[in-house]
């Protein structure tokens, strides 16, 4: 059974501001779900609204099939009975408090027997793997260690909901990034429901069982991570997932039986869809090349002028400029180019994106054909 449910949610402040419109979701037991998009999105008070910190000004949320919440049936259950827990994005850690204290302090504020607390804390710190820093302060702890008391103080009363407000990002780069991969085993080892904020697209891709795209309130897409990046719904999510960005390369189109000829100002393309699409005999197109699909040849294919080669090890991420048009690309391997360099590349695979120009949706994915 679904553990969240919102139906048709909306949060307005004031007269004119909408931060959330008629948000619809459902978030089964046991997902990791992140709530992705830009600064000011919505993402933050839908946590909120979730949790009950925040009032929704329309529409109704579930909880484990318990109606927490409707604005026409005047039920509001307050946030300590929801069965949630909440991890903010400062640490909040009682500083005069122990690693101990910190964590046993809401249990006895619940009332539970000093044997249950101690053996709680005994094992949540095990969990954390901080059980070397039981009789610390705050102030003795590193970042991350802060973070995992953190999160074992708001696990401690086992939540079955936990929401997370952007918990790592006063963490350095390398801490980070080891935390995801904690918070990943933590998600498999409790089995509860993660419901998590972010704005880094790379953190969603990792960590989430499903991704939660929002636009200025709008839900724009809400399905696995992989999907949203190999089948974004349209041009925003597709510019929102990937680093670097996908090639977004404007075009006209001339149906040619199932395929589609686009003329891309300095080059063609023959476009042949994977499923048969429905288009009018010509129309303007946006054209989506992840960088990854673009692929460096020898003498053949399009000629491109290197403006940039950033190698990495692994990979080195190329900016290409076929005259007034600038493509990313990755080449695999321990590779660099020079600036200024004239190489040839073409297009590989079948995972290219045809886009409406006017509406932006995604059309469709296909294989590419150079013709000129």
């Amino acid at each position: 059974m679904p553990t969240i449910r919102l139906v048709d949610i909306t949060k307005k402040f004031g007269k004119g501001s909408i931060a959330v419109n008629h948000l619809n979701l459902e978030i089964k037991d046991g997902d990791f779900v992140s709530l992705l998009g830009p600064s000011g999105c919505g993402k933050t008070t839908t946590l909120r609204m979730i949790a009950g910190l925040e009032t929704p000004s329309e529409g109704e949320i579930y909880i484990d099939d318990q109606l927490v919440f409707s604005d026409a049936k005047g039920v509001n259950v307050s946030p300590d009975k929801r069965n949630v827990g909440f991890l903010f994005q400062n640490y909040a850690l009682w500083p005069h408090m122990t690693v101990y204290k910190n964590i046993s302090f809401g249990l006895e504020n619940m009332k539970w027997p000093k044997e249950k607390i101690d053996a709680r804390v005994k094992e949540i710190c095990q969990t954390m793997r901080i059980e070397e820093y039981i009789q610390r302060y705050p102030s003795e702890l590193s970042g991350g260690q802060q973070q995992r008391v953190a999160i074992a103080r708001t696990l401690a009363p086992n939540p079955r909901v936990l929401l997370m407000d952007e918990p790592l990002s006063n963490l350095d780069a390398k801490l980070r990034n080891d935390m995801r991969a904690e918070l990943k085993r933590l998600h498999m080892a409790t089995g509860a429901t993660f419901v998590y904020v972010t704005h880094d697209q790379s953190e969603a891709m990792t960590l989430s069982s499903k991704v939660c795209l929002i636009k200025e309130g709008v839900l724009q897409q809400y399905c696995p991570p992989l999907a949203l990046y190999g089948e974004p719904a349209n041009l925003f999510c597709a510019d929102f997932m990937g680093n670097p960005t996908m090639n977004f390369i404007p075009c006209q189109g001339v149906k040619k039986d199932q395929a589609v000829e686009l003329t891309c100002r300095h080059f063609s393309v023959l476009f042949t869809p994977n499923q048969p699409l429905t288009l009018p005999a010509e129309g303007d197109y946006v054209l989506g090349v992840r960088p990854e699909f673009v692929k460096v040849k020898g003498d053949e294919g399009i000629e491109g002028t290197v403006i940039s080669s950033l190698p990495s090890g692994m990979e080195t991420t190329l900016s290409l400029a076929v005259k007034d048009i600038t493509l990313s690309a990755v080449a695999f391997g321990s590779v660099d180019f020079a600036m200024d360099s004239v190489i040839h590349f073409g297009f590989e695979g079948d995972r290219y994106i045809l886009f409406d120009a006017q509406s932006t949706e995604n059309l469709g994915l296909g294989s590419l054909q150079i013709l000129n």
